[in-house]
């Protein structure tokens, strides 16, 4: 437990400073709905509060997920679609109206922290698309919410699939296409003048698949057994190492290596059946990369080039989608079938999250099942909240917030788990029923999380107002 006694001033200006950090090593899904046996879209908002996935991304701004999703304590990243980027490029007042309409409505209910402005626009080889309409179509977006006052919380961006690349390999000496460099110089420009991230779609399982006779398998895994070196001295153990790298290297050949932009995956995944002859998109490598995936995601680490810089990722995806066009493994990347069951075994749980599930449509031992409705509503950690943010939390609740923390200093009720987690979510919580149970209350710098599920357990009892 922390000392409770520290200067209050000291608390408030701690937690300020804190405003700056990355609270949070977020695990995204791709939430992907080109189907007709899909769970609806509450359901699956419910449910993934149980699991450790604090980000979504969807391919569109559909109004029943942006409402599904209000109070969750859970982001999304919406999308315009391809053909809608032309129309928001050509008029400034058509973005402000796609705002208006598709994203304020559920502001702040809801938390929107991106807008992905098309999806692979560059490389989809649609000869009606005009490259600069999507830079175009940034820029307006990003002009409305300035006027909006939302820039800071909502960024604009767009993904990119690997085409985007001269080529890949060896990672240090990677560049755009020489077809793209004007369109890709003025989308990192944009990148780097406001905040927003590259996101980039990586899939070593396509690597693989096409050249199994000269990719290792463990490689394009996740795996660390395999390594391969970059002729300037870099060490990669996986291939989606490489791939964020290469894009990294591409990016400081337009002139931008001193510039601070993130990389996000936008899109990683792995098929658990494809075509016949498909010796790759196997239930078990599906599961092997999909488990490393979520592990690096959650292990807050950069790649050889940037160890330190941390690399945001989106699995893709959430669910098989059966009218999805293209071939049968376009069809199975989800983690789950359209009815939510599991397509194979991977561990979303986490500790301190609101129930728990086994799969989408079933209930899993001690989760009451009940709907996110009702009076009774608590604060908690988000599971992934990194500690040191979570302890000056618990500070300040316990000091300058008023909190009674007793409980959970050793001896009392909620003492175990000893774990900052564990504290912290008790702290919250007081202070959130204390101060009237407005979202704002919950929100403790991204690391609180609103919950409909109980979570008192044992004699530890969490307050309701």
């Amino acid at each position: 437990m922390a000392n409770p006694h520290l200067p209050p001033l000291s608390l408030l200006l701690l937690l300020l400073l804190l405003g700056s950090v990355h609270g949070v090593s977020a695990v995204g899904v791709n939430y992907g709905t080109i189907g007709n046996n899909l769970l609806p879209p509450k359901k699956v908002a419910q449910l993934l509060q149980s699991t450790l996935i604090d980000r979504v991304k969807i391919y569109d701004s559909n109004p029943d997920i942006l409402d599904a999703f209000s109070n969750t304590g859970i982001d999304l990243v919406v999308a315009v679609e391809n053909p809608l980027v032309a129309n928001l490029s050509k008029d400034p007042s058509a973005a402000a109206e796609w705002l208006a309409s598709r994203v304020a409505p559920f502001l702040p209910a809801t938390s929107v922290v991106s807008v992905a402005v098309g999806n692979e626009y560059l490389t989809s080889g649609d000869d009606k698309l005009e490259p600069n309409d999507v830079v175009q179509a940034m820029q307006n977006l990003h002009a409305a919410l300035v006027a909006r006052g939302l820039d800071r919380k909502i960024k604009v961006s767009t993904p990119h699939s690997m085409a985007v690349l001269a080529a890949s390999f060896p990672p240090s000496s990677s560049t755009f296409a020489m077809t793209l460099l004007p369109t890709m110089t003025s989308i990192v420009q944009f990148l780097s003048d406001t905040g927003a991230p590259f996101m980039i779609n990586a899939y070593p399982y396509f690597a693989y698949r096409d050249n199994p006779s000269s990719v290792d398998l463990e490689y394009a895994l996740l795996g660390n057994k395999t390594t391969v070196r970059d002729p300037k001295g870099y060490v990669y153990t996986n291939m989606l190492d490489a791939q964020i790298d290469a894009v990294r290297s591409a990016i400081g050949a337009l002139g931008f290596g001193n510039r601070s932009i993130e990389i996000t995956v936008s899109e990683s995944g792995w098929p658990s059946k494809g075509e016949d002859g498909d010796k790759a998109a196997t239930p078990e490598n599906a599961r092997t990369y999909n488990t490393r995936l979520i592990e690096r995601a959650q292990a807050n680490r950069g790649t050889p080039m940037r160890k330190e810089e941390r690399v945001e990722i989106f699995v893709f995806a959430l669910f098989n989608e059966n009218k999805k066009e293209g071939g049968v493994s376009e069809r199975n990347f989800g983690l789950f079938a359209g009815d939510g069951s599991k397509a194979y075994d991977v561990d979303l749980s986490c500790q301190f999250c609101s129930g728990g599930v086994s799969g989408f449509g079933e209930k899993a031992a001690g989760s009451s099942g009940v709907a996110l409705r009702g009076p009774s509503v608590w604060c908690v950690a988000k599971p992934h909240a990194e500690e040191g943010v979570l302890q000056a939390v618990v500070d300040f609740c316990c000091g300058a917030g008023g909190v009674d923390c007793r409980e959970v200093y050793e001896g009392g009720d909620c003492y175990a788990p000893e774990k900052v987690h564990a504290h912290a979510s008790y702290a919250m919580n007081a202070y959130y029923q204390m101060h009237g149970r407005n979202y704002w209350n919950c929100d403790f710098k991204g690391t609180g999380l609103v919950t409909f599920s109980d979570p008192s357990y044992g004699r530890c009892r969490y307050s309701q107002q």
